[in-house]
């Protein structure tokens, strides 16, 4: 049984939280925003790709844009509300997460699961109307972030990252499915496997600046059960793949090709040496920014370049 001693007490001071935070926040926390944002761009990176590769100008679908961005903001927010719902026990524990509404009872547990299922229904409705298949990925990401990886993996198993990798992968899915179902591209496949392979090193960095939280909250996060070295040797086997898998944009464009392969082998350069030269946890924040920063260049890359083409060429 979910111990929920620490929220109780949390309830009995509700207004109190409320009165020092505005609603906005708290809904912000809740849905975790921040998240949105970073797979709102993987999500326009598929999109834009869709566009250019399949002869489409954004014009022609601004509909679906606009639909595509609201749906999976939604989709994603709702995924966040219920992860927060379900982990409010742990969260409790862990310093980054013990002032989270859902643990200082800012917002009542039942409020957040009407929030989340409101924020399904309409945020895969509006994805529906782009394409079913849209919706089936918006779907699918939800059913793993909540199911697989949050009810079932993340307190078990070493794995947990790598099943939650399936959900974060699928943004880029969904923004290519809201244009067309016509899935058969590499570079699509490319934008898929980076973003399952770029999740492992990203969370494993987390993992290690927030060993302490995860360690008193017993969840089984790499560092904490296998320790530093099998995370670093782990996080290299990751970044070696990823730079394979940016050749899968060569058929796209070679420019693309060279950005992701420039990054994956100065995140595989810093790894390496950054390792010798700095304590475990200076390399692991080092490893975490660079990961914002490949993600976000690669993304914002592609997102112009497919922009530019599908409007002027």
């Amino acid at each position: 049984m979910r111990s929920d001693v620490k929220i109780d007490k949390s309830v009995q001071s509700t207004s109190s939280a409320v009165s020092k935070q505005s609603l906005t926040t708290i809904l912000a926390q809740t849905v975790k925003t921040g998240i949105i944002k970073s797979n709102l761009l993987a999500m326009f990176a598929g999109l834009t790709l869709a566009l250019f590769i399949n002869d489409y100008s954004p014009l022609e679908k601004i509909p679906e844009i606009i639909l595509a961005m609201i749906g999976s903001a939604l989709v994603i927010g709702a995924a966040g509300a219920f992860n927060n719902l379900y982990d409010r026990d742990i969260d409790s524990i862990m310093e980054r997460t013990k002032n989270r509404p859902t643990v200082t009872g800012a917002l009542q547990p039942k409020t957040v699961l009407l929030l989340a299922i409101i924020m399904s229904v309409v945020g895969l409705v509006s994805l529906a109307f782009t394409t079913p298949l849209a919706a089936l990925f918006g779907l699918l990401g939800l059913f793993f972030y909540v199911v697989p990886y949050t009810m079932w993996t993340k307190r078990r198993t070493i794995y947990n990252t790598e099943v939650g990798s399936i959900s974060g992968a699928m943004p880029p899915l969904i923004g290519w499915a809201a244009i067309t179902t016509n899935m058969m591209h590499p570079a699509l496949l490319g934008l898929f496997v980076i973003m399952v392979l770029w999740q492992m090193p990203h969370f494993y960095a987390i993992a290690i600046r927030k060993y302490d939280d995860y360690k008193a909250a017993n969840v089984p996060m790499l560092p904490v059960v296998k320790g530093f070295k099998r995370t670093y040797i782990q996080t290299n086997i990751y970044l070696i793949a990823l730079i394979a898998t940016s050749f899968l944009f060569i058929t796209f464009s070679i420019g693309i090709m060279l950005v992701a392969l420039i990054l994956s082998i100065a995140w595989l350069i810093l790894s390496i040496v950054g390792y010798k030269k700095m304590t475990t946890k200076k390399w692991a924040t080092t490893m975490f920014i660079f990961s914002l920063n490949h993600l976000t260049i690669l993304f914002a890359t592609i997102i112009v370049y497919s922009f530019i083409g599908s409007t002027f060429l």
